[in-house]
């Protein structure tokens, strides 16, 4: 995992060893360390502000005698990806659920996209994850438009044991989760998760579909599920779709297998919106709580 960007942190370090901490020559490793942060599809954005506050940081910074200049450097640098990170805004999902489970309303969750970034196994990864820790779950069947969408989520919920509501294809997508909501509240069901087409954010019908759905079950949470392995596509897409929906919190698929980080480390700078799960795998319990230490320890040398 984010062996690309492994590399280029480690070459960084190892250039600092080799020079004093003077403007000039920071500059010319810096520049170097930026282009490298940008083939590992880090956003530009985010390799100028990490960039310029490492020079901010190391420009003529006072290192005494014995001291472990790689060390000093190292330690600038994960407090500078932690900043990255972090956003204002949190999203606790068990804690949500916990508080509407309290006052006996359910809790509705719609997951949006494109096609292909694993959403559907997403949403049936956080099933998994609530019902162990004993909350009930309903699924909303409201991508109508994608051949299969329906079969696919339909065995998600045969695995898990949830009911799935559904209509037939080419159906009203935001009628299927206006019933999925009536039937949780009928039957005292915890969690509502909407599944909905995976659509390019440039269609503007299917976001208007989007903006429907939203309207109609007005939710508390919005989810956006972004493909790691995509890059800097997987960035933009999500800020496109946070103009146009203002989602609450990333998921992104495929981390396993991603061998340059960039989307990883640019989606919640970039949105502004916190990155909540990744997805580590394929089956149910490859999924894992987001932590900016969890991603920091993967790209610096043990």
């Amino acid at each position: 995992m984010f062996e690309g960007l492994k590399k280029s942190v480690e070459k960084l370090l190892d250039n600092v060893v080799k020079t004093e901490l003077k403007e000039s020559e920071i500059e010319s490793i810096l520049w170097d360390f930026k282009l490298a942060l940008i083939e590992n599809d880090i956003a530009l954005s985010v390799a100028d502000k990490i960039c310029d506050d490492a020079k901010l940081k190391l420009v003529g910074s006072a290192i005494k005698r014995f001291e472990d200049k790689k060390k000093i450097v190292e330690n600038t640098l994960r407090e500078i990806l932690h900043d990255v990170l972090v956003t204002e805004k949190k999203v606790d999902l068990l804690d949500l659920a916990e508080k509407k489970k309290e006052i006996k309303e359910p809790l509705i969750i719609v997951f949006i996209g494109i096609n292909g970034t694993g959403k559907t196994t997403t949403i049936g990864k956080i099933a998994s994850l609530l019902l162990k820790k004993k909350y009930s779950v309903v699924f909303a069947g409201s991508d109508t438009h994608r051949t299969g969408s329906l079969e696919q989520l339909e065995g998600h919920a045969k695995n898990l044991g949830v009911r799935l509501i559904k209509h037939t294809y080419g159906a009203d997508a935001a009628a299927v989760a206006f019933d999925a909501i009536n039937h949780a509240k009928a039957h005292g069901i915890n969690v509502v998760l909407i599944d909905t087409a995976g659509r390019m954010q440039t269609n503007k019908n299917l976001m208007e579909e989007m903006r429907k759905i939203i309207k109609v079950t007005k939710p508390d949470l919005i989810f956006f599920v972004g493909d790691a392995l995509t890059g800097n596509d997987a960035v933009e897409q999500a800020a496109d779709f946070n103009k146009y929906i203002n989602f609450d919190a990333s998921i992104l698929t495929k981390t396993d297998a991603d061998t340059r980080g960039g989307a990883a480390i640019s989606i919640a700078y970039v949105t502004k919106k916190p990155t909540i799960y990744l997805g580590t795998g394929q089956s149910y319990e490859d999924l894992v709580l987001f932590k900016p230490e969890y991603i920091i320890e993967k790209i610096f040398p043990e």
